[in-house]
């Protein structure tokens, strides 16, 4: 297969199928009628801001922030100027503390995905002030074609699951062609259980740089 595929090719069957028509009518129907994260434009950011053919770590997210101007179509990530969310600052803290990049202002990961970081939530959008009011709509079997996709597609790739849904999600990853790292969450209800201390940013960029691949500026 050709290395510069995009997304829209490689998702072209899953576009296609009646499930996805009738999540793409659900999810117009919410944002015409109420207060829907992130913005509509944001929707697919996540593929936008990380092109197949530069992805090299997923991470994978379960919900959108669900408060006013947190979602950005990154999972994890906040805009500017938005006060950073509890398992944010813990990643910020762990990333800190693993290979010393200082805790930024900004909750806003977008660097990260223009690296090569795919922040991938299971469910994509999210109506104001109710978790996974979205779930259980299609979003997870679409996702789950995504995290399927690349890793019949890619390896060399590494996946960062923290906590058992993404675990779950991405238990198709081949730990032989890739570099699959698995910890608690990063919320601070499990964080203290084995997250902080995970050196994952670490781990990932040696083994990204045994590959021959650039490292992530964490």
């Amino acid at each position: 297969m050709a290395s510069a595929q995009d997304w829209k090719e490689i998702l072209q069957e899953e576009f296609s199928k009646p499930y996805f028509d009738e999540l793409v009518e659900f999810v117009k129907g919410e944002y015409a009628t109420g207060e829907i994260y992130p913005a509509g434009r944001n929707i697919f950011r996540a593929f936008d801001k990380c092109p197949f053919d530069k992805l090299k770590v997923v991470i994978i997210g379960q919900d959108p922030y669900h408060g006013p101007g947190q979602a950005n179509g990154l999972c994890f990530s906040v805009g500017e100027g938005v006060p950073h969310p509890p398992s944010l600052k813990n990643i910020f803290k762990e990333v800190y503390s693993d290979v010393g990049s200082p805790i930024p202002v900004s909750g806003e990961l977008e660097r990260w995905a223009e690296q090569g970081v795919l922040l991938l939530n299971a469910v994509l959008t999210v109506r104001a002030h109710q978790a996974a009011s979205h779930a259980g709509r299609g979003w997870e079997r679409f996702t789950d074609a995504v995290v399927r996709a690349i890793a019949e597609r890619k390896e060399g790739v590494v996946y960062m699951l923290w906590g058992s849904y993404a675990q779950k999600k991405g238990a198709i990853a081949d730990p032989q062609r890739n570099l699959v790292l698995r910890a608690v969450h990063p919320s601070p209800l499990s964080a203290y259980r084995g997250f902080f201390g995970c050196k994952h940013f670490s781990a990932a960029n040696a083994y990204l740089q045994s590959i021959g691949k650039e490292p992530i500026d964490w």
